[in-house]
C-alpha cells in the first residue's frame, strides 16, 4: 500500500476530526441523564507505565470535556497495580468495584490485565482497555463472559499486517525478525508481519527469539546480524528495546529497524540516540500529527507515545455505547452496543469491533521515524488484509 501524501491525509483527518466532534457531542446530548463511574486499574511506575499513564491522562482530559457539555457525568477512580502485580491487580479491581465503579478500565497488555478483567466480567461489569493490542481481549481468552471485554487498542494481526505493507512499500523485500516471547502481543504482531510480508512477496531470511529478563537478546542479535536483510523487525519495549537497537548498531549494522507501537516514543532512547529506526503507532506524541486535535491533547498531557489517544478514544466509545444503550451502565447492554461499532469516530480514528474481534481493526496508523533523539511522522498506513495466525 502506498503511503498517502501529507496534504491528502490532512484533508482526510480534518473531515474525521469534524466527525468526531459531531459524534461525541451527539452522544453526549443523547445521554441526557445519569452518571458513569469508571474504575481504572493502571501501572504508575512499572513496565506498562509509559503506556498506561498517557492513556489515563488523555481520558481524564476527555472526561472533563464530556462533563462540561452537560448530560451524562463521568467520574474516574484509580488504583495503582504496582507494576501489574497479579495479587495487587486483583485487589485493585475489587477495591474499585467496591467503591461503586460500574465500568472497569485496565492496563494496556492482556496478560497483565487478566486479573482485573476477570473480576469485572465475573460480576457482569464491562471491562475496557484503552490500548491492549491482541485479539484476546474478548471471548478468545475469557470465554463467554469475554463478551464484556473490549479494547480500543489495535488487533495485533492488524498492526503486524500494516507494518508489513509499509515495509514492502519502502522496497524492502527481505526481513529478519526478532520475537520477544514475553507477551502475547509481542509474538502475534511478529507472526502477522511475517504472514503478510510473505503474502506480498517478501522473504523472511531469519527468525530469532528472545525474552525480557532472559539475557538472551544479544545472542539473537548476533544471529540476525549474520543474515543480510533489507529490514529487521521486532516488537518489544522495556530494557530489550534499547538492547536490540544498540546491539545491532554496535555490529556496524545500520539496516532499518521496524517496531510496532511498543517501540514508539523517545523515553527509551540510549544516550546517543538511534539511527534508521521506525515504529508503526496510533498517533504522534510530538506535535507533528496531521490532526491538530491530537497535537493539542498530546501537549496537554505531555504524552510520550502515540498510544495516549486511545484513552480519549475509549471515553468517546463508552459515551457512544451509553447513549445507544439508553443511558444505562449495565455491562451486557453496553457490550451489545460496542460489538456493533462500525467506523465509530473517535479522536484515535474510526473504531470498529465485531463478534470475533473486540479490539480495533481497520484504523489508520502513523509511521514515525526516530533519528538521533527526534521522532517525526513520515507516513501512514491502513492494513488491507488481516492475516490469520
Amino acid at each position: 500500500m502506498k503511503v498517502k501524501r501529507k496534504g491528502a491525509l490532512g484533508a482526510l483527518l480534518a473531515v474525521v476530526a469534524l466527525g468526531i466532534a459531531v459524534s461525541v457531542s451527539g452522544s453526549a446530548s443523547a445521554a441526557t441523564s445519569g452518571s458513569i463511574t469508571i474504575g481504572w486499574a493502571f501501572d504508575s511506575k512499572g513496565n506498562m507505565s509509559p503506556f498506561d499513564g498517557p492513556a489515563l491522562a488523555a481520558a481524564q482530559v476527555r472526561v472533563k470535556q464530556v462533563n462540561a457539555r452537560g448530560g451524562v457525568q463521568i467520574k474516574i477512580l484509580t488504583c495503582d497495580t504496582q507494576n501489574n502485580n497479579p495479587a495487587k491487580a486483583k485487589a485493585c479491581a475489587l477495591s474499585l468495584l467496591g467503591q461503586g465503579a460500574n465500568v472497569i478500565f485496565t492496563t494496556c497488555d492482556v496478560d497483565y490485565a487478566t486479573p482485573v478483567v476477570q473480576e469485572a466480567i465475573n460480576r457482569g461489569v464491562l471491562a475496557v482497555a484503552p490500548c491492549i493490542g491482541t485479539d484476546q481481549m474478548g471471548p478468545k481468552r475469557f470465554g463467554s463472559k469475554g463478551a464484556l471485554a473490549f479494547s480500543f487498542g489495535n488487533v495485533a494481526q492488524d498492526e503486524g499486517s500494516a507494518m508489513a505493507q509499509w515495509a514492502y512499500s519502502k522496497g524492502w523485500r527481505s526481513a529478519g525478525t526478532g520475537t520477544n516471547t514475553l507477551l502475547a502481543y509481542f509474538k502475534v504482531v511478529v507472526q502477522a508481519f511475517e504472514a503478510r510480508f510473505k503474502q506480498l512477496g517478501g522473504k523472511i531470511v531469519a527468525h530469532e527469539t528472545y525474552a525480557t529478563g532472559a539475557n538472551n537478546v544479544q545472542a539473537a542479535i548476533s544471529r540476525l546480524n549474520s543474515k543480510k536483510a533489507d529490514v529487521y523487525v521486532t516488537v518489544t519495549s522495556f530494557g530489550e528495546l534499547p538492547a536490540f537497537v544498540t546491539g545491532l548498531r554496535a555490529l556496524d549494522n545500520d539496516t532499518p529497524i521496524l517496531n510496532s507501537w511498543a517501540g514508539d516514543g523517545t523515553y527509551w532512547l540510549p544516550k546517543d540516540g538511534v539511527t534508521n529506526y521506525y515504529a508503526v503507532t496510533y498517533a504522534s506524541a510530538f506535535g507533528d500529527d496531521p490532526n491538530p486535535a491530537v497535537n493539542k491533547l498530546a501537549k496537554t498531557v505531555k504524552a510520550g507515545t502515540g498510544g495516549f489517544v486511545t484513552g480519549a478514544a475509549a471515553i468517546d466509545g463508552l459515551v457512544t455505547a451509553y447513549a445507544r444503550a439508553g443511558n444505562t451502565t449495565n455491562g451486557k447492554a453496553l457490550a451489545d452496543q460496542m460489538v456493533k461499532f462500525k467506523k465509530v469516530p473517535t479522536l484515535s480514528g474510526l473504531v470498529s469491533f465485531s463478534a470475533d474481534q473486540h479490539s480495533v481493526f481497520g484504523r489508520q496508523y502513523r509511521v514515525v521515524r526516530i533519528e538521533g533523539k527526534t521522532e517525526k511522522v513520515v507516513g501512514s498506513v491502513v492494513a488491507k488484509v488481516v492475516p490469520k495466525v
